[in-house]
């Protein structure tokens, strides 16, 4: 049996959530209870080792998305993990010139946090679980997905067989690879880094004091954030020729690596723990909707980790979608609604993209002349009050409306 001739007794649900990793999961507790009919799919299950959204890695979270995940009721789960960023730590590796950025000096708790993925997921699952109106497909994947103005037809496959689904939206958020964005017809446009970010978490000597540094080397941005075990999390970006040989050394090299590229303002680096490795390109769909359909997260813009703003954004595409269906009573999937989405997201979605594959390109200009004027900007950026509170409410947004959520509202008002 194919999506496009479903039978009458296919399973019939409003929403019809495609991926259930951190953005998907995210929107499915923002939609619950709400009164729709919501399904959420997944093809590997929390927990399982070959899940990639819940894996070994760590994520930055802005105050914004720290305050998502109150109004959802995950935070305090996951508050003892989150390890506050208190201050940030910007160079460019064989430069003078350097910028920070105090907690403290915006009279703020924290600039933002880092939180283990696991822990994120544990704490958005176990409330999935038992969430009001919400039907789980987990493990279930997804065939024959079949658009049109009448809806979304697809086929799960999972323990229990085959399952003919009918939704009157589908939402993408399956990841730069989507399936649902190429079954709606949707074009994404493809730069490839050449990078292969090689993430790991590993101890130092000194303690990290809640510092997050970012680091611009010649092969590619070094980040090295604080971890609530005291211990510090990696996101070594490098050349991908040069990669297979940085993930074939032995903990005692790779150590002496790192510690030759980053420095010595973190101490010295003592024990590494596993490493992973995922390639870096920037994704865009070319729209975020099409009939019927709306992508979020990596599914509609998969980002460069510089910066750490790609699940951010994701986040606030979860949280405005909740927004914008639970405050309609019509039909979920009407394309004026859609549009407003689309229009509401465009800005801040434009915004980050822009940002992080401008630091990208910035940092990695080698032309003469181009190390003197990264370094004269982050001495002036460093003697500006407004450019460092500008820089401190990324979180928020680029712009455009914020999400309720990431206000501290409800999702839906009263």
């Amino acid at each position: 049996m194919s999506a496009a001739s479903v039978s009458p007794d296919a399973t019939a649900v409003d929403v019809a959530i495609v991926g259930g990793g951190m953005v998907g999961a995210s929107l499915a507790l923002g939609l619950a209870g709400s009164g729709m009919r919501i399904l959420l799919t997944e093809a590997v299950p929390f927990g399982a080792s070959g899940q990639p959204s819940f894996d070994e890695r760590s994520t930055a979270l802005g105050n914004a998305s720290r305050r998502i995940f109150e109004g959802l009721g995950v935070w305090h789960g996951m508050a003892p993990e989150a390890a506050p960023i208190r201050a940030i730590h910007i160079s460019d590796a064989g430069g003078f010139g350097c910028a920070r950025l105090s907690a403290a000096e915006q009279g703020i708790e924290a600039l933002g946090y880092v939180a283990p993925n696991r822990r994120i997921g544990a704490q958005l699952w176990g409330l999935l679980t038992r969430a009001p109106g919400l039907s789980l497909r987990v493990p279930g994947r997804v065939e024959d997905i079949a658009i049109d103005a009448g809806g979304a037809r697809f086929i799960v496959v999972s323990g229990a067989g085959r399952e003919a689904v009918t939704a009157r939206l589908i939402v993408a958020a399956d990841g730069a690879h989507s399936e649902v964005r190429t079954a709606a017809g949707i074009d994404a446009g493809v730069e490839d880094y050449q990078q292969l970010a090689v993430v790991a978490n590993v101890a130092s000597d000194t303690p990290h004091e809640g510092i997050a540094y970012e680091r611009f080397t010649r092969s590619g941005p070094l980040a090295v954030l604080p971890l609530a075990d005291a211990t510090l999390s990696v996101i070594w970006a490098c050349h991908r020729a040069d990669a297979p040989r940085v993930l074939s050394l032995d903990d005692a090299a790779w150590l002496g690596e790192l510690q030759s590229r980053f420095g010595w303002r973190a101490g010295r680096f003592v024990r590494a723990g596993r490493r992973a490795s995922y390639p870096l390109r920037l994704t865009r769909a070319l729209y975020p909707v099409a009939t019927r359909t709306v992508l979020i997260g990596n599914a509609a813009q998969a980002l460069h980790p510089v910066a750490g703003q790609g699940f951010n954004l994701g986040l606030r595409d979860a949280a405005m979608l909740a927004e914008v269906l639970t405050s309609s009573a019509g039909d979920p999937g009407d394309a004026a609604l859609l549009a407003r989405f689309a229009a509401w997201r465009a800005r801040d979605r434009s915004g980050v993209t822009r940002f992080t594959d401008g630091l990208v390109r910035l940092f990695g200009d080698q032309r003469p002349g181009m190390g003197l004027l990264r370094n004269l900007g982050l001495l002036l950026f460093d003697l500006s009050p407004p450019a460092k509170s500008a820089l401190a409410r990324v979180s928020l947004g680029f712009g455009g409306p914020t999400p309720r959520l990431a206000r501290g509202l409800p999702v839906r008002h009263a």
